[in-house]
């Protein structure tokens, strides 16, 4: 329990200002829903943890530095004259004071309900003193305590007291943390609906703060990511989601290794808690800003911002296009469908997409835009400049972000004619990644996939060492046009592998088989030497995994395989070699499985103390064959024959898919490609229809085949009726 001189400490009665004000146009938005009144000694819903002080913000401010204070106009209000903010010095009673408080509540076992009121009332204490108490690098840290542990009217009360000082707050190091905190706390509460009038009274006061100046926040680093946490808190979404995306991951959705997240994703547009309110803020911000466009274009943190703000209002159609629109710097007032571009400077922007910071906003653009405007963003701005931007170190994102969100046929034409016979140049330049996002969109639409293959092809290799020598250059991109003498370059041992030439070679084996012959050819001619080394590269163990993955045939697979014989036990014991010996095994007739495993064997103790040697020892089953070989064998033959089963009863009827891939046959039959269209055909149709029907793909195939099985009982039966009256007539 709480000693009684913490109890005197906490409970001084404090002479502030009152907190009654007069509505604003803010919370005259839902006056007829009400506030409902606060009592200061409401428990908390939730205990909960809250933000490190030192996450994920950057010390040096964006912006022009002399332009922080400069007051901005508002076209439908009087102008708000700005001070300029000078931050007095806390008292030293007032320091003692918050020092006992860390003392005593940091790191001590204190009740919930005790705490929550002991926070509460030392909270009270900082009413007209928050800028100071926040922007002090030590007393933050003791009022992000205090937000963690009050209850959610006294967290408003502090955020509504903030709020005629939010801008400078939010845009210092230490008071965005404190800010942030609380708004983190704030999220909790927002799992009771109850509590909702109760947050978004004190958020349209935060809103009323903020639109007054939004520029100097927006291109503030702490600023813009208080502001992001505003928007997100609007949206009812976690604020990390924003906050600590990964590129890697952006990267895996464009090259379809990942899928991609719906644009009308669950957490983004289930959840409405505050949709009106997100909506107006944004455009408030937009109408203020309207005069400093031009730097919120350029600038990196207000970049972010807007990149936020375009996720958060997607599938709000007329919102989403008036903040393209005024992002990408329209005069007119409104427009038509198929024109909605009007009064755009085409130039203008062709020179933006060359910034730094523009560019990553234009990619969020184009990947939320709805298709209406993606379609003149290209063929009215984009055409005819594709391969100028794709030479540029900033403007060739935008290019792979154009195919990765490229919504036809009629798309992919435009984009294959102007890059297709470029991509030497392009592989020349450094710029692998557009030739990557371009194979990409054409697998994902099924369009130019066999013309794409080629020109990569001929992009790095022509006249007799085709096709031998694709892979090895594919791998070794940079390495490879870096060379004087590219004659006679050669495998460079010892060099790692390619990051995007490696995903170029994954993408490329996804496709289907008789699309990528000279690939298949390539890869299949490597030395042994090399096998080994890319297997051990983590980038190029990702190719010959995706090779062993593909619907090539089996019997190209085990020639690959066949070239690591000797090795899979170094493999084995190997960090990235570990998964290619597992796939190798999968691909690999009883007689290669056997060597695998053989060669795994003298290797059982490493194995076990390996990260994944527990899983190949089980998956494998090593134990089972260095007891009892024979009876090992027996049972990879039933597994297989059981595989084969599975195939032949859910299977399409048309295909031999796994005779074509098992490891018991010892022959494999030409592929016809028109009967693969059509099965590919058929499987399309199949998936549409189950898609449509709600009904799971096997039940479809199963519903197919008891029906089938029905029709010959009946076929059967009526033979058997014709046999038997047949012989009566004989027998009369």
């Amino acid at each position: 329990m709480v000693s009684v001189g913490l109890h005197a400490l906490v409970s001084r009665k404090h002479k502030g200002c009152d907190l009654t004000e007069q509505p604003t146009a803010w919370e005259n938005q839902t006056n007829n829903q009400g506030v409902r009144k606060r009592t200061m000694g409401r428990k908390t819903s939730k205990k909960h943890a809250g933000v490190n002080a030192d996450h994920a913000v950057e010390s040096v401010s964006g912006g022009n530095a002399n332009d922080n204070n400069r007051p901005r106009k508002d076209k439908n209000t009087t102008p708000v004259p700005q001070t300029s903010f000078l931050r007095k010095q806390i008292d030293p009673e007032t320091a003692k004071y918050f020092a006992e408080i860390a003392n005593a509540i940091e790191g001590t076992e204190i009740d919930p309900e005790e705490r929550s009121v002991i926070c509460g009332n030392a909270l009270e204490e900082t009413r007209g003193k928050e800028a100071e108490l926040a922007t002090d690098y030590i007393i933050s840290h003791t009022l992000q305590t205090l937000l963690e542990g009050c209850s959610l009217d006294h967290l408003c009360s502090f955020l509504q007291s903030c709020a005629k000082n939010f801008s400078h707050i939010a845009a210092d190091r230490s008071g965005s943390h404190v800010v942030e905190t609380a708004l983190k706390s704030l999220s909790f509460h927002l799992q009771d609906n109850e509590n909702h009038s109760l947050i978004e009274h004190a958020l349209k006061k935060i809103c009323k703060a903020i639109v007054v100046n939004p520029v100097d926040i927006m291109c503030n680093c702490h600023g813009s990511h208080v502001l992001r946490s505003v928007l997100c808190l609007f949206k009812g979404v976690p604020l990390e989601e924003f906050h600590s995306t990964k590129s890697s991951v952006g990267l895996a959705e464009r090259l379809n290794l990942k899928a991609p997240h719906a644009k009308d994703n669950g957490s983004l547009q289930s959840v409405q808690i505050f949709p009106s309110l997100l909506k107006k803020f944004v455009s408030e911000m937009l109408n203020a800003a309207s005069g400093d466009i031009s730097k919120l274009q350029v600038n990196q943190y207000s970049s972010l911002v807007l990149q936020t703000a375009l996720k958060l209002l997607s599938g709000n159609e007329p919102e989403l296009l008036h903040l393209i629109r005024v992002l990408l710097g329209s005069s007119a007032g409104s427009a038509n469908a198929g024109n909605l571009i009007e009064g755009i400077t085409i130039r203008n922007i062709l020179r933006l997409v060359e910034e730094t910071a523009y560019s990553h906003l234009m990619e969020a653009i184009l990947e939320f835009a709805p298709e209406t405007l993606y379609n003149e963003l290209l063929t009215k701005v984009f055409r005819k400049s594709l391969f100028r931007m794709s030479c540029h170190h900033c403007a060739n994102f935008v290019v792979q972000a154009l195919a990765s969100h490229a919504r036809s046929q009629d798309h992919m034409d435009l984009i294959c004619e102007e890059l297709g016979t470029k991509f030497h140049d392009l592989f020349e330049m450094g710029k692998s990644g557009v030739v990557a996002s371009v194979l990409a969109a054409t697998q994902r639409l099924c369009s130019h996939e066999h013309e794409c293959c080629q020109a990569i092809a001929a992009a790095v290799c022509t006249g007799d060492e085709f096709p031998k020598c694709i892979v090895p250059r594919i791998l070794f991109l940079e390495n490879f046009f870096c060379s004087r003498d590219k004659s006679n370059w050669s495998w460079p041992h010892g060099t790692k592998i390619h990051v995007v030439g490696s995903l170029i070679l994954q993408s490329i084996f996804r496709l289907p088989s008789e699309l990528i012959q000279v690939y298949v050819t390539s890869i299949t001619s490597l030395e042994e030497h090399h096998v080994l080394e890319a297997s051990k590269d983590p980038s190029g163990s990702r190719v010959i995994e995706s090779f062993l993955n593909s619907n090539i045939s089996a019997k190209q697979k085990r020639k690959l395989v066949a070239k690591l014989r000797g090795h899979f036990g170094e493999l084995s014991v190997h960090p990235f070699g570990s998964f290619t010996v597992e796939k190798c095994f999968t691909a690999s007739n009883l007689n290669l499985r056997e060597t695998i495993v053989s060669e795994m064997l003298p290797l059982q103790p490493e194995l076990s103390k390996s990260k994944q040697g527990p899983y190949l020892l089980r998956k494998l089953d090593i134990d089972g064959f260095a007891r009892q070989p024979d009876q090992w064998k027996s049972r990879q033959a039933s597994q297989q024959s059981a595989l084969k089963e599975f195939y032949a009863t859910f299977g399409p009827t048309e295909t031999k898919s796994f005779e074509k891939e098992s490891f018991l046959a010892d022959t494999v039959s030409k592929s016809n490609p028109g009967k693969l269209k059509d099965i590919r055909k058929e499987i399309e149709t199949t998936l549409a229809f189950a898609k449509t029907s709600n009904t799971p793909f096997l039940a479809h195939q199963v519903s197919k085949k008891v029906k089938r099985s029905k029709d010959e009982k009946k076929r059967h039966r009526k033979k058997d009726g014709e046999s038997e009256s047949k012989r009566k007539k004989i027998k009369v």
